[in-house]
């Protein structure tokens, strides 16, 4: 990992509402906004950034090897350690509950964090992507090296997507049975179906990663691993 270092912001208000969560806001009633937003706007850029870095240095590389590229380079678990060299732990406003339940060392809301930092920059750098660019690409240089290990463990997905195509005619087809936990720390169950028919069961923090370990379940399931 590159030495980490939080990006220049000429308005601070940004950086304070990146690393603000929203149990925070729920025992802080003066402070009005929490990182949700600007998580979602830095979820975008990051999918756009990562996009565009792989394209350019993997000139050689399919689309079907590009992508699960990029979610190896995005997601949960490498944006937490993004986070982590970041030290953003130490910083996040969280509440009292969220506090009490590890949220500094949790990866979802370091991840979270991370994106909101993200979106708050190009905010603060009146929305210059290139700006952004800058500040993302050596941290996407840094684990470049380690993707194509990581790549495999989070292609479930598409794997099991080509063999419903090949086998069924059918697209899988994610539910969400259930959902737990307080809104910081929410754990999601998601079956996935074909035709129908259940598959598969998976668990995560995020609504995605629950989806990846159905179709993992659905592929063992099938002798498929």
């Amino acid at each position: 990992m590159h030495q980490a270092v939080l990006p220049p912001f000429q308005n601070p208000d940004l950086l304070q509402q990146a690393l603000t969560h929203s149990s925070y806001i729920n025992e802080h009633p003066e402070i009005q906004t929490d990182n949700e937003r600007l998580e979602f706007l830095g979820d975008a850029i990051l999918n756009f950034l990562s996009g565009e870095f792989l394209y350019k240095r993997f000139p050689g590389k399919p689309e079907g090897e590009l992508t699960p590229l990029r979610s190896a380079l995005v997601d949960e678990s490498q944006l937490a350690r993004f986070a982590i060299a970041l030290q953003l732990g130490a910083r996040l406003r969280l509440g009292k509950g969220a506090e009490q339940d590890g949220g500094r060392s949790n990866p979802n809301l370091l991840s979270s964090a991370f994106e909101a930092i993200v979106g708050a920059y190009f905010l603060d750098a009146s929305s210059d992507i290139h700006s952004v660019r800058i500040y993302v690409i050596p941290f996407f240089e840094s684990v470049v090296s380690n993707l194509e290990v990581l790549a495999p463990a989070i292609n479930y997905k598409s794997r099991f997507q080509e063999w419903a195509q090949a086998n069924q005619r059918a697209n899988p087809e994610y539910k969400i049975a259930h959902e737990s936990g307080p809104d910081h720390a929410k754990t999601f169950v998601t079956e996935v179906f074909v035709n129908g028919k259940l598959y598969g069961q998976g668990t995560g923090r995020k609504k995605q990663d629950a989806e990846k370990d159905a179709a993992r379940d659905a592929l063992d399931r099938l002798n498929l691993l």
